[in-house]
């Protein structure tokens, strides 16, 4: 019966597939689908303002000036970069210099990228499963809370989990007919989404690796020679950026922001790599620019993810982020893989449940135990694994519903996705008191149909697969229209019905009357860099407001030793910074923001501007 079930389950060659002409309703559903994301997705846009200012800023800064944007420098004046390879801030910055910079021009990009990650799942979906999965994965997809958070907001992970699709598309055509072209597309793919968030982006290769070396239709030692020239397409479009910085003169380009040595292969490897998993050097800064740097996240702070361990990516961190359609993915997850325990090596529906399915597993494991830093936000790189596991699994369990055993696992997706949707929607009670219930209530009838045995009637069916889709959607869609609605900014935002965002660290508001007189005053500065300040995200703040550079002293956290006293001292001596705002503190190794604070305090008059300490630095 397995056997035949398997037989059952599979959508048929992806040569058929091509080959028939597609239902009259695939492709307004299709458009349908877009225009949605994209109304979504674009929604008040522009209420975020600039949404993270850190990367706003260097986005401004890249407009200013070419070298700012190829090495992604927050500053035009290329002080230092920002702690993150700049491949998402080059897509950003050919946007803001094609239209100008504004908010719009800032947050749209990532909005474009949305609608392209929703509709590049439904094609690679479909390819393995038909269109019905594929619709169901973009859908899944789109209003998952974390993405449409993601997908209006401008930090890296918008571009990086386009970039994971897209190696996931590439992998699965790559299948089909053993192309080692296809399988070198996806490894340049994952290794440009290594030059948008570094090591993150390797987390789907045992995915990808394992699902064609078991699936491709060639010899084993075809399948191997292709899987290594699809390491050096890696290693290549990861490796060329990393080579240029290495390169370059030190003095003609600025200091890789987060790294102790100035290098973008240890920033790789440390503070953006090992230090985020194990805590090794790369701990939480909290309490502000310059404040003190644990080696752990803390259970209690859901902007750094909790508790890590097995259960983190249902816990109040993660949970509302990504989790809705989890363990509906599991339940599938591992029937997709019963069922097709004995079907031919080659069988697409196994080779598809491997591909996303090795992706959910992986990155969520590694989400979980991670002991570094870690932000809920991560979550949107694993929403498409998600959406497409539950898709694959759940169209595959819905044919073979003449059978009682695909009946039993379909019944228990169901029901476990109206349980656990209620779990998350009872975590905010005033919020909808309804839905949780409605959800319940649906639920326990679909669940029940689906197990009972769905009459062979047309109509009948389709009410039922309506009444399915609507319970495991209602949760995440609410959640993710309610996140849509909202503004965010700071450095850490959070999906929900309240915009409780973790405040960005640091950030100056510059709305307030004396904030504003600031910006005036830098605004009209003839030197290279308007002022300078303690840490990036003050920096960042100021060149927003102000329209010029800013050096941020330390970086990030204040640590970097960018620039060391000895720099600035001889910008002071060549006129080249116009003004110093204090800030927070934090010695950096090797000089840093302590000492040029103490230089500066001790050879300048301070005066104050609203409410802010500000020393002038040109006669």
């Amino acid at each position: 019966m397995t056997t035949a079930l398997a037989s059952r389950a599979e959508p048929g060659p992806v040569e058929e597939t091509a080959a028939k002409p597609p239902d009259r309703w695939v492709r307004p559903a299709v458009f349908g689908l877009l225009a949605a994301t994209a109304l979504l997705y674009f929604w008040n846009l522009t209420a975020s303002g600039y949404g993270n200012s850190f990367y706003a800023a260097a986005v401004q800064s890249g407009t200013q000036d070419w070298k700012a944007w190829l090495f992604g420098s927050l500053d035009s004046g290329n002080v230092l970069t920002v702690d993150k390879p700049p491949a998402a801030l080059w897509v950003t910055t050919a946007f803001a210099r094609l239209f100008g910079f504004s908010s719009f021009t800032v947050l749209a990009p990532q909005a474009l990228m949305g609608v392209a990650s929703v509709g590049l799942l439904y094609l690679t979906v479909k390819r393995t499963s038909g269109p019905v999965a594929g619709l169901f994965a973009g859908a899944a997809l789109a209003v998952t809370p974390v993405a449409a958070l993601m997908f209006k907001f401008n930090n890296p992970d918008a571009l990086l989990t386009l970039l994971l699709i897209v190696g996931g598309y590439c992998t699965v055509r790559a299948i089909e007919k053993a192309s080692p072209r296809w399988l070198a597309f996806a490894g340049a793919a994952v290794g440009f989404g290594f030059l948008t968030k570094m090591m993150q982006a390797f987390l789907v290769l045992p995915a990808f690796g394992l699902a064609y070396l078991i699936a491709a239709p060639a010899s084993l030692g075809k399948r191997m020679l292709h899987l290594f020239a699809a390491v050096v397409s890696v290693i290549v479009s990861a490796g060329w950026f990393i080579a240029l910085v290495d390169l370059w003169p030190t003095d003609s380009r600025p200091y890789i922001g987060g790294s102790s040595d100035d290098s973008l292969l240890e920033l790789a490897l440390g503070y953006n790599g090992l230090g985020r998993i194990f805590g090794m050097g790369g701990g939480v800064m909290v309490g502000g620019p310059g404040g003190v740097v644990s080696g752990s996240t803390g259970g209690g702070n859901v902007g750094f993810g909790g508790e890590s361990g097995l259960t983190r990516m249902f816990g109040a961190s993660f949970g509302g982020e990504v989790s809705w359609l989890l363990p509906a993915a599991l339940i599938g997850l591992v029937a997709g893989l019963w069922f097709t325990r004995r079907a031919a090596r080659t069988d697409k529906t196994r080779a598809a449940l491997i591909v996303w399915g090795g992706w959910l597993l992986v990155t969520s494991l590694v989400f979980s135990y991670m002991s570094g830093i870690v932000h809920p936000y991560y979550a949107v790189a694993l929403a498409p694994s998600i959406a497409a596991v539950v898709a694959v699994s759940g169209t595959s369990l819905w044919r073979g519903r003449a059978y009682l055993a695909p009946r039993v696992f379909l019944s228990l997706m169901i029901a476990a996705g109206a349980v656990w949707a209620w779990i998350l929607l009872d975590r905010n009670p005033d919020w909808l008191p309804a839905l949780r219930w409605v959800i319940a209530g649906l639920g326990l009838v679909t669940a029940t149909i689906v197990l009972v045995g769905v009459p062979p009637m047309r109509k009948l069916v389709a009410v039922v697969a309506v009444m399915a889709v609507l319970t495991v959607g209602l949760g995440t869609t609410a959640y993710a229209i309610e996140t849509a609605s909202q503004a965010h900014s700071g450095s850490i935002p959070l999906s929900g019905p309240v915009t409780s965002d973790a405040t960005g660290m640091g950030r100056m508001d510059l709305e307030e009357g004396s904030s504003a007189e600031l910006a005036t005053l830098l605004a009209a500065t003839t030197t290279k860099w308007a002022a300078a300040t303690t840490s990036s995200q003050g920096a960042a703040s100021l060149e927003l407001a102000s329209g010029k550079a800013v050096i941020g002293i330390g970086g990030w956290s204040g640590q970097d030793p960018a620039p060391t006293l000895a720099e600035f001292q001889q910008y002071v001596a060549n006129g080249e910074i116009g003004y110093y705002v204090e800030g927070g503190r934090g010695a950096g190794p090797g000089g840093g923001s302590d000492e040029i604070s103490e230089w500066v305090a001790a050879n300048f008059t301070a005066t104050t501007i609203g409410e802010q300490t500000v020393y002038k630095l040109i006669s």
